[in-house]
């Protein structure tokens, strides 16, 4: 039996660093209570883990696994603009699968974490640690929402450049045939 070649992580580092902050704000937040008994000591790293989380997908992982990036910024008027950068339609063919899955798994299942343990602490009525989740949760829907975005646009961008393409071949050859004629 031949089997088909096994892909693999095209940027396994990469890959480490964007699951290991999420891993360890996650582990942190939840294996604190059995180490520590200070509320600021466990807020502080967690946000701290969520941040540096935040940073690493928003300016390493999404350019590298996915070819992504995102930011928002306040124009003169004081309106917030989104921005978003991709990699040409070549390049993004080229991305690796494991790593793009990789990548929007881990930005989903983190989350979707986050708000399991909100919803633990509700049930136990600890509203000072709903606050940590709150901002850990804000920081990775931040992430989901402009990547999300950002696909969108990537996807918006290749199917213009697709139609474009498309049209200015369909009017040379027909300028090309009246000429002709």
């Amino acid at each position: 039996l031949v089997q088909p070649p096994v892909e693999n992580y095209a940027n396994p580092k990469t890959c480490f660093f964007h699951v290991l902050f999420k891993a360890a704000a996650l582990a942190f937040y939840i294996l604190s209570a059995l180490f520590f008994n200070s509320f600021v000591i466990i807020f502080v790293v967690t946000v701290l883990l969520s941040a540096l989380d935040f940073w690493v997908v928003k300016n390493v992982s999404g350019r590298i696994l996915v070819g992504l990036r995102w930011w928002n910024e306040i124009n003169d008027l004081g309106e917030s603009v989104w921005r978003f950068e991709c990699l040409d339609q070549e390049s993004l063919a080229r991305m690796n699968k494991k790593d793009s899955w990789l990548f929007w798994w881990t930005l989903y299942l983190s989350a979707v974490a986050w708000i399991v343990l909100g919803i633990f602490s509700l049930i136990r009525f600890q509203a000072d640690y709903l606050l940590v989740i709150g901002v850990c949760l804000t920081l990775n829907i931040a992430n989901i929402v402009g990547f999300t975005k950002c696909r969108k646009d990537a996807k918006k961008q290749i199917e213009q450049f697709a139609t474009q393409t498309i049209a200015s071949r369909f009017s040379s050859t027909l300028q090309s045939a009246f000429s002709v004629v």
